[in-house]
This record gives C-alpha cells, sequence and structure tokens, in this order.
C-alpha cells in the first residue's frame, strides 16, 4: 500500500480514493492506493473504515483497540475477520467501527466502554464480532436482518430490513424509554414502529431519521392498539345509549422524562371532553370528512402517545398527554402555560373559527369544523362549542365504531389518496408546517377545490407568517387549523352507520410515491420527516431549543422540504432536499453550517451561490463536505468548517487530555469559513461521486471516464436535477403568486379556471415525477453507476404517459384563450417588465407579449424530452451494438425522440386552433370552441362548395379532430352564417365519386341522417380533402379505443399504411330528425352510416333496445325495454327482431305483470303463443295458451281460468270463444257443444261427476233453454225443454221415462251409453299454427310445401345461430346439451333407398334432435309437450278427456311423420317396409329351437309412425296421459286390485292349485328322499313367492316403461322366463298350448302386483303399432288382458 499525490493515475477505473484535511489553497489531496475500487468510506474521530468491492473491509488510522498497538497512524490493514463475509455497508461511530453483510448480519469491533458495541462484558472489542438483532416480539423471537447502520460516540443506530429502528449504547441518543445504561442488547425503537424509515445518522451524542411521510403504502404494515411500555389500549371506545365516545389520551406513565420547560415549550396538550359521569373516561374522538375513510393513518396506532407522534400531511396529530389525566369529573385543564398570549386572543381565534364555519356552512351546508382546545377555556365554553360543532358536523361524519379497532380501518383508504392530502383526499391547503396538520376538510370543498395540493404549502407558510396565530386560509376553501388533538364529538350510532360508507371521490392531486400506482414503491419517496432526539445543547435537534428529547420528534420545518438525505456531525446536522439544497443545524462555531445566521437551533439553508446544487454531503467533527454541480461539467466540492493545521496532524503523542486542549486554543485563534468553500484542487479528482467527512478528515471517492460513460451518467443526473430545480422555481415564482390572486377565477371564467387547475396538476405531477427521478439519478451516482437501474429505461411509460398528458393540458388551456385571459392577472401581478417571466421561460424573442411569455413557459417542460433524448443517445455510445443495453438505451432514446416530435406536432396544432378561433366569426364560436377540440382544415378559401347549393347559399367546411362542421349562411347578410351543423367523425363515412364522365370532382359524404355530395375545386384538392377527413376520422375513432389496450396496438400498428378507416366501426350517436329515432342515442356497431351489429338504442321517454340491428333497424335477437308511466314499471320484451319489428320468438312481460311468450309478427302476437295473466308469485290466476292473429285470440286454444276452476279447449275468434268447444270444472262438469259470443250457445252435451247427462239447446254458460234429454246415471231419462241453470232447479216441460224395468241385462248398456266427442274439435284442427311454425322454419309456405335442400340449410343455421347466442353466455348450457348441438351438426343422408342401417341412424338422429330446443323439431316437440300438459293437468284431468288425449297424441305422430317424411323423402309412408338384410335371417335361426313356436319369419321391418316416433313423444307426455288412464279405469282397477290383495295372502302351492295349474309345471315336485345336493329346495305348503319369481319380477317392469312396443317387449321377456322355468322342470323341449300356459300365466300376474294394470292394458291397445295386432305379440297382448278380465270376475271360493 503506498501512498501517492492524486496527480498521479495509479491503475483502477473505478471508486478511486482522495483525502485531505481542511482547505487551504497548499492542501494537495492524497491518493490511497488499494486492491478495487473503494465503494464506501467510513471515518471516525482519528480512524477510518474501507470497504472495497468484493466485500473487503480495510481499517486505517488511529486504532488503539487492536493488540498489536501501533502509535503512529497505521496504513489501511485488511479486517481479516470478515473474510468469507460479503460486507454491503460500513460505519464508524467516533472510536468503534460496524459492518453489515449481504445476509444482514452486524458485527461491532472498537470501543465497547458504553456498550456501543452491542456485547456485554468487554470494554473494548479488537475484532469484528457479531452482534444479533432478536425481536421478540414474534414467537418463537426471529433475528433482524439489517440495512445499514450509524455509529456516533457511545450509541450505535441499525435500520431493518423492515424499515424500523434499532438502538444500543448509553444515552437518551438511543430513544429507548430505558432508565439503565448502557443498552447492550440491540432493542427496538418503538416510538418510530409501524413508519417506514427511509436512513439513519448518528452524531456524537445526537440521532437523525429520515421517515417517509405516512401514505396508503404503510397499509400493510400492522397496527399497534396496545402501548408497548404499559400495555394499555391506546384507543379506547365508550358506547352509551345515543353516541359514542372514542379517545386516544392514552397515558404512559413510562414513558414521560421531561422538564417543565419542555412541557411548556410542547404545544398545549390539553386533555379536553365532555364528561358524561365521573366514572366514564375522557375520550377525544378522531372525525374526518365523509369524502374520506376515518382517519387511517391519521390517528398513528403506533404513537404511544409520548412525545408528539407527527402523522401524515394533514392527518390528525396526536399529541402527547403532558399532563397525567385527572380522574376525577370536569375536563382536565392543566398545561403549565399556554403558547397564546392571552385569553383575548384565543376568543378572536376561536371567533375566526366559528366565523368560518358559518361561511362554510352557507357554502357546503354544513362544513365540519372542529375547535381547538386552548389552555384557560371554560368548559362551559368548550361544552357550547363542541355541541355547535357536532351540529355542523350534521350527517357526513365519517368517524365509525371502526375507528377503534384500527385493524379493519386499514382498509379504508383508498390506494389513491394522496399523502400531501392525508386521507382526507385533496386538500385545499396543504397542512402549514409548524402548526400541527390537524384540520378537516368540508367534502364539498373537496369538490370544488382544485388539484392544486401541494401547490398550497407555501401558501399556508406565508399565512403563518403573516398571523400570529395559525390562520385560516382565505381563497374561498375552509381548511381549518386546529391546535389540539384531543377533542370529544357526540355521535349517534345512527349517524356512524351512515357514515361508515365512506364515499371515494378521485381528484388529482400532487402524487404520492409516483404518477402511478405501481411505481410507487419503485420511485424514491420525496414526502419525507426528519425526526431527531438525543442531546440538544447545541440546537442539533432542530426544534429550536437546546433541551434533550429522550424520543424522536419530527423537526416540522422540514416537513415539506422533499429531504432526501440526512448526516450528522460531532454536533451538527445537515438534511439534503430534492431540489438541491443544504438545511443545517447545530452547533456552528467554526461555521460548519455554511451560514453565519442565528439562532443555530433551526434549520437554515447553507448559503450557496446561484446556480449551484448539492447532491452529497457529509459532516465531519467541526467541518461539513459538499458535493455539487455547478456550471462546467465535472461535479464540484465545497468546504464549511474549520480550517486544520497542517502541524497538528504530526503532533507526538502526548496525552490525549492535554492534546485536545491545545487544540481548543489553535481552534479560536484558527480560521474558519463563514459560508462554504469551493476546493480548488476538486477539478483535477475526476468525476466524484461520493464525499465523506469524519473527525478532522476529507474523503472523497472518484470515477475515471471510461469511454464518456461516467460523463454522460453525471450529466444525466445533473440535468435532472438542473430541470428539477428549474420546474420547482416556476411553480414557487409564478404558479403560485399566480393561484392566489384573489381575482383570477373571475378573469378566467369557469371553464378556463378548471382547465388552468387541470393544467397545474399535471405540472405537478411532472415536476413531483422529475423530483423522483433525479433523486433516483442521484442514488444511482453516489452506489452503483450503472445502467440497469435507470428508471428511465423501465419504467419509460410513465415518463412519456406525464409528458403526454401535461403536454395536453397546455394545449386544451391555449385552445381555449386561457393565456389571452391570463394575461391581466399576469401584468397585475408581473408588473409591465417581466424579467422573471422571461427568465424562466428562456424566451428568446424581443420584446414579447405576456401571452406569448406564458405560452412558452408552460411549454417549457416538453424541450425537456429532447434533453432525454440527447443524453440517452450518448449513454449508447458507451456500449457495444450488439450488447443487450445497447438495445435499450437505443429503444428509449428513439421514444422519447418520438414522444418530442409528437409533442410539437400537439403543439402546433393548438397554436393553429388557437389563431382559427381568434379569426372566427360571431357566436358560433362559443358553442364549437372545445379544449380537446383541434382544427384540422377548413374551407374558407371557397375549395370546397355544396352540390346543388342555392345560388345565394354560402357553404363552409370546418374539420376538427372530432367533427366535421357544416356552417350555412345567405350571402348579402350581416352575420353570414347563420347556421352551423355538427358531424361527429366517428359516425362519418366519406368516399370518392368515381369522376368518369361527370367531370366533377365530388365526395360523398354518409352520416347517420344525411347524406350530401361535396364538390372540390380540382383534383389534388379533393385528394387532400378525402386523405384529411379520412385520416381524422380515423385518429377520432382509435382515440376512442384507447381505453382498451389492444385497440391501441393494433391502431399504431396499421396508422402508417392504411389511409381508409374501416366502414364497420363502433361508435355512438344521438339522432335529432323527426321520426321514430328523434333524440335517440345508440350505441354500438356501424356499417356504412347505419347502425348494423350489435348495439344500444335508448330514446329520451326511456325506451331501451339492446341487441343486433340491419340496416340502422333492428333485427335479429334484442331486448326492448319501455316504460308504462301510469304503473311505474317497465314492459319489457326479450326475442327476435326483423325491419325495426319484433318478429319470431320472444317473451314479452307487461308491466300489469301478464307474460306474452311465443311468436311475433309486426309487433303484434301472431302466431302459437301462451299468455299467463295474473300475479307470477302466485300460481297465476289464468292462462291462455293457443293460436294468435293479429294480437287476437283466433284458432284453437286453451284457457285455463285459474279463479274460477274451468279450462275451455276449443275455438276463438277475436279474443272470444267461438264455435265448437270443450269446457270441464274443478267439480267433475263436463261440457262440449257449441260456443257463440263467449258463451255456451247452441247444441250440446253436459254430463257430471256421477254421470247424469244433458244433451240438448243452452243459451248461456251451464243454462239449459230449449228441447233437450237429461238421462239420470241409472238409465232414467227426461225428454222435453228444459229452463234454467244447471244445478240450481231445472224448469222442464216433458216426459219421464224408465227404460229398464223390464229389459234383460242384454240391453241395458245400448240405450244409455251418450257418444261423446262428437261436438269437440277434431285432434287434426288443435295446434296448427305450432306445426305451421316449424314448416315455416324449415323454409315452406306450408305443410310438405318447399325443398328438401332448403330445408336442412335452415336447420343448419337455426344451431349454429343459437350455438354462437350460446356461447356469448356459456352458463345456460349444459355439458352434454353441447356435445347434442355438435353431433346434430352431422346431418344423416337423407336421399337414397333407406336400409335397416339408414333406418335406425334416422332414428338416432331423431331422437337426439328432439332433444334441444334449438333444432326445429325439438322446439316442435317441446312447445307440443307444453300445450299438451296444458290441456291435460290440473282441472284438464278428467275421464272423460281420455279419447281425445288419445287422439291428440295420435294426431302429433302423424304430423310428425309427415315433416320426418319430408327431410327424409325416401322413408316409405305408413305401414311400408324396410327389407332385413338376408344375412339376419341365418343370425335368426341359430339360437336353438326354443323361441322357434313363436318366431314367425320377419319379411322385414315396418316403417309406422308410432314406432318411429312414440318413443320420443310417449315419455314426455306420459305423466298426463296415465293420470286420464287410471282416473279412467278406476272402478275396474279396483275390483281388480281387491281381488289381487286377497289371492296374494295364499301361499304358492294352495295358488298353483287354486288357478288349476297342472302338477308339472309346478316348480318343485315331492321326492320321498331328502334332495341331492345342486337340486332345487322343495317348496313347502308355506312358502310364498318362490314360483315363478324371476318371471314376475320381470312383468313389474311394465310399469316402468313408456311405449306400447316397450311394455309388449316386456311381455314377451315374462313370457320366455315361464318357458325357461318349465324347460328345466321337465328337462325336455316343450310346446305350450294356451289351456297350459293360461293358468301360469295367471299366477305370474296375480304375484307380480301390478296396481294399476287395467290403465296399463287400455294404453297398449290404444296405442299399440296397428302392424303388431296380428302378430306373436298381439297373442301375448291378448294373454295378458285375458288374466286382466279374469282377475276381475274371479269368484273366490
Amino acid at each position: 500500500m503506498e501512498r501517492t499525490s492524486s496527480g498521479d493515475d495509479g491503475g483502477g477505473e473505478r471508486g478511486l480514493l482522495h483525502t485531505w484535511k481542511g482547505y487551504s489553497y497548499s492542501v494537495t489531496p492524497e491518493r490511497l492506493l488499494l486492491r478495487g475500487p473503494v465503494l464506501q468510506v467510513a471515518l471516525g474521530t482519528r480512524h477510518g473504515v474501507l470497504l472495497v468491492e468484493g466485500g473487503l473491509v480495510y481499517s486505517f488510522g488511529e486504532l488503539p483497540w487492536k493488540q498489536s498497538h501501533v502509535p503512529e497512524p497505521a496504513k489501511p490493514t485488511l479486517e481479516s475477520a470478515l473474510s468469507g463475509q460479503r460486507v454491503v455497508a460500513v460505519a464508524a461511530g467516533s472510536f468503534h467501527s460496524g459492518a453489515v453483510t449481504e445476509d444482514g448480519g452486524v458485527h461491532m469491533w472498537g470501543d465497547n466502554a458504553s456498550g456501543q458495541c452491542g456485547l456485554s462484558g468487554l470494554s473494548t472489542v479488537p475484532n469484528p464480532t457479531p452482534v444479533a438483532l432478536v425481536d421478540t416480539d414474534t414467537t418463537p423471537p426471529q433475528t433482524v436482518p439489517v440495512l445499514e447502520l450509524a455509529c456516533g460516540e457511545q450509541h450505535t443506530l441499525a435500520l431493518s430490513a423492515q424499515r424500523e429502528v434499532w438502538a444500543w449504547g448509553s444515552g437518551c441518543q438511543l430513544g429507548l424509554n430505558v432508565a439503565v445504561f448502557p443498552v447492550w442488547k440491540p432493542q427496538k425503537v418503538e416510538h418510530l414502529a409501524g413508519r417506514y424509515v427511509l436512513q439513519v445518522a448518528c452524531g456524537a451524542s445526537h440521532s437523525l431519521a429520515l421517515v417517509r411521510c405516512l401514505g396508503p403504502q404503510d397499509i400493510h404494515r400492522p397496527p399497534i392498539d396496545k402501548c408497548r411500555q404499559c400495555n394499555q389500549l391506546l384507543f379506547t371506545m365508550t358506547d352509551k345509549e345515543d353516541h359514542v365516545i372514542i379517545s386516544d389520551a392514552h397515558y404512559c406513565p413510562l414513558s414521560v422524562e421531561l422538564t417543565e420547560d419542555e412541557v411548556r415549550l410542547q404545544a398545549p396538550a390539553l386533555t379536553q371532553g365532555l364528561k358524561m359521569s365521573p366514572s366514564e373516561p375522557v375520550l377525544p374522538s378522531h372525525t374526518s370528512t365523509s369524502n374520506s375513510p376515518p382517519p387511517t393513518k391519521g390517528v398513528d396506532p403506533t404513537q404511544d402517545s409520548e412525545k408528539e407522534s407527527a402523522l401524515a400531511n394533514g392527518a390528525l396529530t396526536a399529541r402527547d398527554s403532558g399532563t397525567p389525566a385527572q380522574s376525577g369529573g370536569g375536563v382536565v385543564v392543566g398545561v403549565k402555560s399556554s403558547p397564546y398570549p392571552d385569553e383575548q386572543a384565543v376568543k378572536d381565534y376561536l371567533k375566526k373559527l366559528s366565523e368560518a364555519e358559518q361561511m362554510a356552512k352557507a357554502t357546503a351546508g354544513g362544513t365540519h369544523t372542529l375547535l381547538s382546545s386552548a389552555g384557560g377555556l371554560s368548559s362551559s365554553t368548550l361544552n357550547s362549542l363542541v355541541a355547535s360543532c357536532a351540529s355542523a358536523v350534521g350527517e357526513r361524519v365519517a368517524s365509525t365504531y371502526e375507528a377503534l379497532s384500527l385493524k379493519k380501518m386499514m382498509n379504508y383508504l383508498p390506494s389513491g389518496v394522496a399523502k400531501a392530502g392525508g386521507p382526507a383526499g385533496l386538500m385545499s391547503a396543504v397542512c402549514d408546517n409548524t402548526t400541527e396538520r390537524v384540520r378537516l376538510e368540508d367534502s364539498m370543498q373537496a369538490k370544488k377545490s382544485s388539484s392544486t395540493g401541494d401547490i398550497r404549502e407555501e401558501e399556508a407558510e406565508g399565512l403563518r407568517r403573516r398571523l400570529s396565530l395559525p390562520g385560516l386560509l382565505s381563497q374561498g376553501r375552509y381548511a381549518v387549523h386546529l391546535l389540539s388533538t384531543s377533542y370529544t364529538l357526540l355521535l349517534s350510532p345512527r349517524l356512524l352507520r351512515k357514515a361508515c360508507r365512506p364515499r371515494m371521490r378521485a381528484v388529482a392531486l400532487t402524487p404520492l410515491g409516483g404518477p402511478v400506482p405501481e411505481a410507487q414503491e419503485v420511485f424514491p419517496t420525496l414526502q419525507t420527516e426528519v425526526w431527531s432526539w438525543g442531546h440538544g445543547e447545541h440546537g442539533q435537534l432542530g426544534h429550536g431549543d437546546s433541551l434533550a428529547r429522550v424520543q424522536p420528534l419530527c423537526i416540522k420545518s422540514l416537513n415539506s422540504k422533499e429531504v432526501v438525505r440526512v448526516a450528522a456531525g460531532a454536533h451538527h446536522s445537515l438534511a439534503l432536499t430534492a431540489q438541491s439544497q443544504v438545511f443545517s443545524w447545530g452547533s456552528n462555531s467554526f461555521g460548519q453550517l455554511g451560514h453565519m445566521e442565528s439562532p443555530s437551533t433551526v434549520p437554515r439553508l447553507a448559503k450557496l451561490s446561484e446556480g449551484i446544487r448539492v447532491w452529497d454531503m457529509s459532516a465531519g467533527e467541526r467541518h461539513t463536505l459538499l458535493l455539487a454541480d455547478g456550471d462546467c461539467l465535472r461535479p464540484i466540492i465545497y468546504y464549511s468548517g474549520q480550517q486544520v493545521k497542517e502541524e497538528a496532524e504530526e503532533s507526538p503523542a502526548k496525552e490525549l487530555g492535554q492534546q485536545e486542549e491545545e487544540e481548543e486554543e489553535e481552534q479560536r485563534a484558527g480560521s474558519y469559513t463563514q459560508q462554504p468553500v469551493l476546493l480548488p484542487f476538486c477539478m483535477d479528482l475526476g468525476y466524484v461521486s461520493n464525499v465523506f467527512a469524519g473527525g478532522q478528515r476529507c474523503v472523497a471517492l472518484s470515477d475515471m471516464n471510461v469511454m464518456g460513460f461516467i460523463a454522460s451518467l453525471h450529466e444525466l443526473a445533473s440535468a435532472e436535477r438542473k430541470f428539477y430545480c428549474k420546474l420547482c422555481n416556476i411553480k414557487t415564482q409564478i404558479i403560485r403568486p399566480l393561484l392566489e390572486m384573489e381575482s383570477l377565477s373571475s378573469a378566467l371564467g369557469q371553464t378556463a379556471t378548471g382547465l388552468l387547475h387541470t393544467l397545474i396538476g399535471r405540472f405537478s405531477l411532472l415536476c413531483h415525477l422529475t423530483g423522483q427521478h433525479a433523486a433516483s439519478l442521484t442514488a444511482n451516482l453516489r452506489r452503483v453507476r450503472d445502467v440497469n437501474s435507470l428508471l428511465i429505461l423501465d419504467h419509460a411509460s410513465i415518463f412519456l404517459d406525464s409528458y403526454t398528458e401535461y403536454c395536453s393540458a397546455v394545449g386544451n388551456f391555449q385552445v381555449m384563450g386561457g393565456f389571452q385571459t391570463l394575461t391581466k392577472p399576469s401584468l397585475d401581478f408581473f408588473g409591465k417588465s417581466p424579467e422573471l417571466l422571461k427568465k424562466l421561460s428562456e424566451c428568446s424573442e424581443e420584446n414579447p407579449t405576456m401571452a406569448d411569455l406564458l405560452v412558452a413557459l408552460f411549454y417549457l417542460p416538453t424541450r425537456h424530452l429532447h434533453e432525454y433524448g440527447r443524453l440517452l443517445l450518448k449513454l449508447v455510445t458507451c456500449f457495444e451494438v450488439c450488447s443487450n443495453d445497447y438495445q435499450r438505451l437505443q429503444d428509449s432514446c428513439s421514444k422519447f425522440e418520438a414522444l418530442a416530435l409528437q409533442l410539437k406536432r400537439k403543439r402546433k396544432d393548438a397554436d393553429y386552433t388557437f389563431h382559427f378561433w381568434k379569426s372566427f366569426p360571431g357566436k358560433m364560436t362559443d358553442s364549437l370552441r372545445k379544449p380537446r377540440r383541434r382544427l384540422i382544415c377548413e374551407s374558407s378559401n371557397k375549395a370546397l362548395m355544396l352540390q346543388n347549393a342555392g345560388r345565394f347559399s354560402v357553404n363552409w367546411f370546418i374539420v376538427f379532430n372530432d367533427a366535421l362542421v357544416h356552417a350555412q349562411g345567405v350571402a348579402p347578410c350581416k352575420n353570414l352564417f347563420s347556421t352551423h351543423h355538427v358531424f361527429p367523425l366517428a359516425t362519418l363515412w366519406v368516399e370518392p365519386i368515381p369522376e368518369e364522365n361527370t367531370g366533377l370532382h365530388g365526395l360523398k359524404v354518409i352520416t347517420p341522417e344525411e347524406t350530401f355530395t361535396l364538390l372540390a375545386s380540382s383534383p389534388m384538392e379533393k385528394t387532400k380533402w378525402l386523405r384529411s377527413i379520412n385520416q381524422a376520422v380515423d385518429q377520432a375513432l382509435s382515440a376512442a379505443a384507447r381505453d382498451s389496450a389492444a385497440a391501441r396496438d393494433s391502431a399504431s400498428a396499421d396508422s402508417g399504411q392504411k389511409l381508409e378507416p374501416p366502414t364497420s366501426r363502433t361508435a355512438s350517436y344521438t339522432f335529432y330528425k323527426d321520426g321514430r329515432l328523434k333524440e335517440a342515442t345508440y350505441e354500438g356497431r356501424w356499417l356504412a352510416g347505419k347502425p348494423n351489429g350489435r348495439g344500444v338504442l335508448k330514446w329520451p321517454d326511456g325506451r331501451i333496445y339492446t341487441g343486433s340491428f340491419k340496416n340502422g333497424l333492428e333485427d335479429g335477437f334484442g331486448e326492448f325495454l319501455a316504460p308504462n308511466k301510469t304503473l311505474n314499471k317497465n314492459d319489457q320484451y326479450l326475442g327476435h327482431w326483423k325491419d325495426g319489428k319484433m318478429h319470431g320468438l320472444g317473451t314479452y312481460r307487461y308491466a300489469s305483470g301478464e307474460v306474452y311468450d311465443g311468436s311475433f309478427q309486426d309487433s303484434m302476437r301472431h302466431g302459437h303463443g301462451m299468455l299467463r295473466s295474473g300475479k307470477l308469485n302466485t300460481s297465476s290466476p289464468s292462462v291462455f295458451i293457443g293460436q294468435w292473429l293479429q294480437d287476437k285470440k283466433t284458432g284453437y286454444g286453451v284457457f285455463d281460468d285459474i279463479t274460477k276452476g274451468e279450462k275451455y279447449m276449443g275455438m276463438w275468434q277475436d279474443h272470444l270463444r267461438q264455435g265448437t268447444g270443450v269446457v270441464v270444472t274443478q267439480f267433475g262438469l263436463y261440457y262440449e257443444g257449441a260456443f257463440k259470443d263467449n258463451k255456451m250457445m247452441g247444441t250440446g252435451i253436459l254430463l257430471s261427476e256421477d254421470d247424469t247427462t244433458y244433451e240438448g239447446e243452452f243459451s248461456d254458460d251451464w243454462t239449459l233453454n230449449g228441447k233437450g234429454t237429461l238421462t239420470m246415471a241409472n238409465g232414467d231419462f227426461l225428454e222435453g225443454s228444459f229452463n234454467g241453470e244447471w244445478g240450481s232447479g231445472l224448469k222442464v216441460t216433458g216426459s219421464y221415462f224408465k227404460p229398464h224395468l223390464f229389459d234383460t241385462d242384454k240391453d241395458k248398456d245400448k240405450t244409455r251409453a251418450v257418444k261423446l266427442g262428437c261436438l269437440c274439435v277434431c285432434a287434426e284442427d288443435k295446434w296448427q299454427a305450432v306445426f305451421e311454425e316449424c314448416w315455416s322454419q324449415l323454409g315452406c309456405e306450408a305443410a310438405g310445401r318447399g325443398e328438401n335442400r332448403k330445408a336442412w340449410e335452415n336447420i343448419a343455421v337455426a344451431l349454429t345461430t343459437s350455438r354462437q347466442h350460446i356461447a356469448d353466455s356459456p352458463e345456460t348450457l349444459s355439458r352434454s346439451h353441447s356435445r347434442t348441438l355438435e353431433s346434430l351438426e352431422v346431418i344423416p343422408q337423407h336421399v337414397g333407398p333407406i336400409t335397416m342401417e339408414r333406418y335406425h341412424s334416422i332414428r338416432l338422429y331423431l331422437l337426439k334432435a328432439c332433444d334441444t330446443p334449438l333444432h326445429p323439431l325439438g322446439r316442435l316437440l317441446e312447445t307440443l309437450v307444453a300445450v299438451y300438459r296444458m290441456t291435460y293437468v290440473g282441472v284438464g284431468a278428467n275421464r272423460r278427456l281420455l279419447p281425445q288425449a288419445v287422439n291428440e297424441i295420435k294426431s302429433y305422430l302423424n304430423c310428425i311423420f309427415q315433416i320426418v317424411r319430408f327431410l327424409f323423402p325416401d322413408l316409405p309412408e305408413e305401414g311400408g317396409l324396410i327389407p332385413e338384410p338376408t344375412t339376419n335371417l341365418q343370425d335368426k335361426k341359430e339360437p336353438g329351437s326354443t323361441d322357434a313356436p313363436l318366431e314367425s319369419p320377419k319379411p322385414g321391418r315396418v316403417v309406422s309412425s308410432s314406432a318411429l316416433l312414440l318413443p320420443v313423444l310417449l315419455p314426455r307426455l306420459y305423466p298426463p296421459l296415465f293420470t286420464l288412464y287410471a282416473l279412467d279405469k278406476e272402478r275396474e282397477d279396483d275390483v281388480y286390485w281387491d281381488c289381487v290383495l286377497r289371492l296374494n295372502k295364499q301361499p304358492d302351492m294352495a295358488l298353483l292349485a287354486f288357478l288349476g295349474v297342472q302338477q308339472k309345471f309346478w316348480p318343485v315336485s315331492f321326492p320321498v328322499s331328502m334332495p341331492a345336493l345342486g337340486e332345487k329346495q322343495q317348496v313347502l305348503s308355506s312358502t310364498k313367492d318362490a314360483c315363478f319369481a324371476s318371471a314376475v319380477e320381470t312383468l313389474q317392469q311394465i310399469s316402468t316403461t313408456f311405449t306400447p312396443s316397450d311394455k309388449l317387449q316386456v311381455i314377451q321377456l315374462t313370457f320366455e322366463e315361464i318357458t325357461q322355468e318349465v324347460q328345466s322342470l321337465l328337462k325336455q323341449d316343450f310346446l305350450w298350448s294356451m289351456d297350459d300356459l293360461f293358468p301360469v300365466f295367471l299366477y305370474v300376474v296375480l304375484r307380480s302386483r301390478i296396481r294399476n294394470l287395467g290403465s296399463e292394458v287400455s294404453l297398449i291397445e290404444d296405442l299399440m303399432d296397428p302392424c303388431v295386432q296380428h302378430g306373436e305379440h298381439g297373442i301375448m297382448f291378448t294373454t295378458l288382458k285375458a288374466c286382466y278380465y279374469q282377475i276381475q270376475h274371479e269368484k273366490i271360493t
């Protein structure tokens, strides 16, 4: 290791170390040569520690704690104890050192007399020794990793990775609330817990911490609700019946260590409240306005209510209770002296407050005002004030029960709320710095006030200087500053509940940690506070006094100063701001503060000449070093403090005390600086990146400028710092004074004021971003100096967006003439000679106007983009072309250059537009001039004419970026343009008219309601206009689509090539011409001037259509809502449309509660439909299902009148029953016959439940009138003329007959039976509309008239459109359903000869098609099932309807079969044959000759509608149909069932014998011996249900099948089971004879106990396939039928 003078160049390019003392001209720094670049230096009083690349640590200077103690200052020696550990940071105290390793471990060594090394029992620690920080709050206790250390004389601070401060050593500078020193074990500084600490620094006996202001980022920090010292709750709540009191007035006896002076110097900590009873504690509550959540971080949970914990700007500040709260009644008022002059001043202040409250109430309907609690107020005054305050708070108080459960409260704060504004969102004034920042913001004011939060900080300061008391901010914004933190409000729980729902309001404001929420953690924060604690005898704590502080206290005056770094000398402190200024305070006996002002107990600016921007600093024992930007490119170093005599260093080693005494004398005589002096040699050191000071020594680290890289990095950072200072100057010197002018808003008018506020808000955002970026670049220079951590590369979009938005805001303000209107206020303020403006705006013109100056000033920031481009380009040249870094820098560079060009164009556009408005005639300006509107071109040069315009009419066309304006007028008129029309560009289509023969250069302009032709004066003009308009349209469309990122990408990609905007587009438009659409607004897809595709159409009267459009009309599927004014509800239609009318299937829900579900045509109910009337929630009082004709019930229909309990099935005309019909009632009456005018009129038949029958004339419902015959149930009848209502006494004139008196039984039934079914609608005439609909869906005008190919096409279309419709809402579709749909897409081959194989594929296709309502056949089936159930369920379940129900099913079969044959034309007609393939015949013969007697060889398959379609239809109709059968066969089935039950009591043997089954068929004979193994067990006489068990089981399945063919199959299987069992008994083949078979089968039928066998038999008989009747199935069925009758008539003996 040698030392050389710094002139020499000794190897290495980075981290070169230079050291010197003092500031005289003769000083030349020495250069220390080390193995690698030095990364960090830490200096103690007489020693230093170096961190070299690779994590190596060297010590130099006097190291008395080493065993091998060398008297002269040692050369740098390696700390070998740390080898193997990668050290990332070092620190040096006066006589001890520390190091932090990569994994967060701490190593300490040196003097440990006061425990500053954190190791107990040792007075010195010779070598680096690990010290553990253990967090005992966690279980199990965990070691805390550390980021950095700071060392003082007797103490050490560590900053943990969780951003908490730990301390050990001795003295009050630990901030630990302990009585016994030293503290050997590191402990957490509880007072800062929960805050985000950015940096710590230690002086000899004081400590500093740089803390991030509380903001939304800190929500994730765990809240603390108990005091860490005495473990009591910090917040308490008392809940009375009608109010709640919330308190933070926690008093911790352990934490107060204050002298009386300190108490006096604190602001009044007065515990004031309204006491309800002596036992109740005093509880101050926290309120905040309704547009902010409860005071989230305002009431910081972590403050132990000891020394004041200052909160986020503008949140409530809780002061420590300096005096213990007494537990007596009344209000505690006990502070030794109030900071107010006298009581009079207090009263004045309160008066002011109440006036403000009054004013605020007037403006905002009750501002929330809170009182300041001053010492010496009587409790009654307080009470009345609190009461008035509570009334003012009114309903908008957002203090909630949750205010205590802070954990819940944390979630309230919205992510976008600004720190500067505290939780209350946008503060109309950012808090005053010296007074406590406790104030409330009225929710109305938040709306009105602008986004200039941060601009009002200094305004607040200015007021502070003017008023002896913290005043009210004027300018129409009342932010009431309160001086106390404890105040009580009584809130009723009802108000609390209301207030719990915080109303969010988005407002632009100074950003928190960055302009975009996700950038917050990336960009360094500028909202910081400096906290200090420890000894203060030199004023080094900065609180304006020289008292010690046991706990961290915020230095208020630095709150809004954007401090980014703090440093501490032995007895003085420094703070460096983002604006490159240095604040200093503390001991100034040697000018080390850089200024000579007194007192030096508060932070003051160091004196540096203008243009010197400091970006690094360090403090030694009696001196300060500053690293700054000057005018030249290289950094310069300033020194401030004591001059060091050369010989002092070489002084022989005397006694320490003696040597110090001598030094003291020298200092008194010696020289020191009055203000910082420039060190002349700093230019020789190269590019200095850090300076360090300690003891008397100074050190600088520098880099060589290889390939210009270091120089470029320095230039980039320097340019950014310069730019930030510039922006801040503009803000403080121009913008803020302008905003503070009283006359501003009246001069500008409302619009311009709004735009100005937006502009200034954007300016603040940009300014803030620049500040953050500058801070980040500075940090990069001080640490890594590489490209990877440049935010401008990774987060370029944040910069680009901020500049774009800012430029738009300037343009908008300019276009609206904002800068012209600003001229007067500016002249008033800056006077006639605007030198300041000229200087700041860098305007080069000769005597410019005020407006020009302002324009230049506000456009100034956009020039910085070129600077970014230039500096990035400089960096680019430092890299290889192929490297990754080269690419990244190149990309960013081109992005910034491109944006610079784009913004230049934007500025030109704004200029052009502004001048256009200046020259624009008359009144149209007001209506057409909009902030965002820019001019593209206009036809004042007569370049464009309207075709077919009148002779005297004048037309002028103006293209803006959002509209085409057509102004018209008549020539000889004073105000030329009387009318104008605005055509929005989004709905404008332009196409050139071909010029073949006309010779005219025409453009056709299409808008939704007008089409006109423009004639250009030449082909050039035509092309120019076409291009301008098309480009404008394209940009207007892409701007509209820019919300979605995808749209932006596609737009930017194609904008280069394509000239024409798309003819199909999405836009919104309001119609203005008379007609159906007048004043309606359409939003959706367009095609060439007409709505086309999906969209929403809204009329002003509340009608809304949402759905598909075609050619400007509703077409396709859509929903329509129409309000019903009288009922105050909506009519709603959901369904299909055609040409603007409801057409096709749909559901109409009327406001009255009626629902129509069915077909429409021309917006009328037409076709088949169902109308339900009455309340939907109850079962509806009436339902009609049937045919409609032009909105009226006409044709066949079923009407169920639920209130009367009647159901009508018959013909209708014009809503009336007309023609033949049937009525059944719930009391079993049945009528069939004629109807006229809604009444039973004409011939009819009436039956009652007991079979009493009347045939004859009717004149009204249930009213007999005329000739007729009345037949009694026993066969007697009356003939004659009848008159009267059925059931209420009939008048009869006629004869009475009793026919059966002498008849034999044989003739009995002939006469009586009345033939039903003649006077009702025949099955073929029912539901015609349903089938017609199906045919029309297949594209046929009538049944069978159409093309087969067209039908299949329609089916395919129906399926695919339905699938698309469902794809939009997949939740409606089950998986199996979608599989069915997929399989239906394969159409079976439908032409060619039908084979069995094709027959089966057709059958399968039909099964699937009928499974989904999306297929026309499935839809048909669904409708038929609905109408069938509507007819025969409920009242319709009447046994007399059975024949009609059966006929209806048969007619369905015929009609559907007709459709199937149309789709598959080669299917044979009903009863036709399909030849069986020959192979099957051989297969059939093989399985033994068992079945041979039953098998008649089949010639082939007979095609019938029932075989093909019943399997599909019957299962769906089975329940109502079978119910009718059961009702019809009730009597027979009862007799049969009685018999079955009786006979089944018999054991098998008895029953077999009784039925006459031959013994040989009995399953078990009676062997004499025991049965051999494997033979059947003997059937004892008592056995039951053992014989023919399998056959019985098989037959029971008949009840689980639906179709006749399935039921017959079951019967066949039963026969086969019986045969098998008998064959195994007889051990031989066997042929049945009917005599043998019948008894056995009868036994099986009895044993199978089928309840409704009669119904099953009738159903089979009625619906059996006719071709089966004479085959073997027919014979078996006959057998079953015979068994049924046999059982009924069985006489049991």
